[in-house]
């Protein structure tokens, strides 16, 4: 099956997102604005429990904290993606690392941007006129960070939760 491994904003950074994502991004439906922390990877079925074993530990060892989000970005030009960009943090860093050491298969593609698609798959001539009103806007939130979620992905290719991870909980 496929898995993923994301943090959810909160409802007013979703709404915010959702406002472009419905017009200029084609994954609008199958998942909510998210940060990635693990792209999509394939894990058997009786591997699941060791890796969820090892999301608690790590989710446990965590303590929450804050992200700040102040503009909106873009990875052109290697992609026409438009984004609101979450300001690196260390905690946030190292949140992603342990997602790609240990035993979790290390299937990183690029280097770590913390951040929330808000447009992508758009024609050069309609990224242009997207990113160039969207940068203008004033952008300011800040938010606390106290979970991450382990998802998967169903036939439709929609994603639904499979597990939330909950910082500095005692799981047993």
């Amino acid at each position: 099956m496929k898995y993923g491994i994301v943090i959810f904003p909160t409802k007013e950074i979703q709404d915010e997102a959702n406002s472009y994502r419905k017009r200029y991004d084609p994954h609008y439906a199958l998942i909510p604005p998210h940060i990635t922390l693990k792209e999509a990877f394939e894990v058997e079925d009786q591997r699941i429990e060791s890796l969820i074993t090892e999301l608690k530990r790590i989710a446990n060892e965590t303590e929450p904290f804050m992200i700040n989000i102040n503009k909106v970005s873009t990875f052109a030009p290697i992609t026409n993606t438009v984004y609101l960009k979450v300001e690196p943090r260390q905690e946030l860093i190292d949140l992603y690392k342990k997602m790609h050491t240990g035993k979790f298969p290390d299937n990183q593609e690029y280097a770590f941007v913390p951040h929330i698609t808000i447009a992508q798959k758009l024609p050069q001539d309609e990224y242009s006129d997207v990113y160039s009103s969207l940068s203008m806007k004033k952008i300011r939130f800040e938010d606390k960070i106290d979970r991450f979620q382990l998802m998967y992905q169903l036939e439709n290719g929609s994603w639904t939760v499979y597990e939330t991870f909950v910082f500095g909980k005692e799981y047993l």
